[in-house]
């Protein structure tokens, strides 16, 4: 059966390709001497690799970062696979075999990925060294092992801890980074995420590697007055009704009402990614008027208190996502905030 277009969607996240441009070109800039790339793994932040590609290829990046060889296929509909490094690197025959089919870069992690990929034939790789965060790494003591300096290594790289922090961790990891350098070759070395681009150019290198500054996160506050919201949510009104003294809203009834109240039930929920606790002091906006949310935000639906608002069945309601401020009513970490975004908003720009 054939079905004709689907009705427009009560759920819209719209992605300011316009502002995820500008903050590549500001993070560029900031890194100095060094050239930013972007890290576009998770479906670009959840933002969709469709969206963010053509808006960082038109701003100038050439480097591209993701996790999973799962994600390389969508990059590569976009640039050239020498320009993507995947950073879970070859962790057998198979993954090997594909890195060289698409032509991308693996990123190196242990001595066992080390050993798979040169006898896969080696080639051009990337090398991250473990200065401290412990996840994925070779030991700064690895560094002079024969299978490591059979790599062809393009980028040398380590991953910075607690760059959003005021933390001694971070030039103990930086210190630990340069003792490496000497011991292996490579065209060019990378350290800086996008908090760690704001923590100046002893951390900058070669090459940079933004993240969720990117997409509208503020890791630092040296970035906060430069770097722009790049996603907004708005979802429909699906039904509006009046409440009387004692009525009670959503699961487990913990949100009575005290006064005549209208309110508003909206096409959002936890399976959007607005997880349950957005409800404690979250709220919607319509036009001037904020729309505190009332009970528990349930998987597809957020009832709102509607106020002294006009607001009527059908209307749009946004999300305050600016990723900072989302942050902290929400509680989640800005990188949740853009990730866990579910897959029935239309992405627009």
């Amino acid at each position: 059966m054939t079905l004709p277009e689907p009705p427009p969607a009560s759920l819209r996240l719209t992605i300011d390709k316009a502002a995820l441009a500008e903050n590549w070109r500001t993070l560029d800039r900031l890194s100095g001497t060094a050239e930013a790339g972007a890290a576009v793994k998770a479906d670009g932040y959840g933002l969709g690799i469709d969206n963010v590609m053509p808006a960082l290829l038109d701003a100038g990046a050439r480097h591209f970062f993701v996790a999973h060889w799962s994600e390389v296929g969508d990059v590569l509909r976009y640039v050239r696979g020498e320009q993507v490094a995947v950073l879970h690197g070859v962790a057998n025959a198979e993954e090997a075999a594909y890195a060289k089919a698409a032509g991308c870069v693996p990123v190196i992690n242990s001595m066992a990925q080390a050993r798979c990929w040169t006898e896969a034939g080696g080639g051009t790789c990337h090398l991250m060294i473990d200065s401290g965060i412990n996840r994925l790494g070779i030991s700064p003591v690895e560094a002079g092992d024969p299978a490591i300096q059979a790599l062809q290594v393009d980028t040398l790289m380590s991953h910075l801890a607690s760059a959003d922090e005021e933390s001694v961790l971070n030039e103990r990891q930086l210190a630990t980074f340069r003792a490496v350098l000497p011991q292996v070759q490579a065209q060019q070395i990378s350290l800086a995420n996008s908090a760690g681009i704001a923590l100046g150019s002893d951390y900058h290198f070669d090459l940079t590697r933004p993240g969720l500054a990117l997409y509208g996160g503020v890791p630092r506050v040296e970035l906060s007055r430069d770097i722009r919201q790049v996603a907004t949510i708005e979802a429909a009104v699906l039904q509006v009704r009046n409440l009387q003294p004692g009525d009670t809203v959503g699961y487990n009834a913990v949100w009575q009402a005290q006064e005549p109240t209208r309110a508003a039930t909206i096409s959002l929920g936890y399976a959007d990614g607005i997880l349950r606790s957005w409800g404690q002091g979250g709220a919607l906006q319509h036009g001037e008027h904020r729309l505190p949310i009332i009970g528990r935000v349930s998987m597809d639906m957020i009832v709102v208190d509607c106020g002294d608002s006009q607001l009527k069945e059908g209307d749009f309601c946004s999300l305050p996502y600016g990723l900072p401020q989302a942050a902290e009513v929400s509680g989640l970490s800005q990188y949740e905030l853009l990730t866990v975004l579910g897959h029935r908003f239309l992405r627009q720009s």
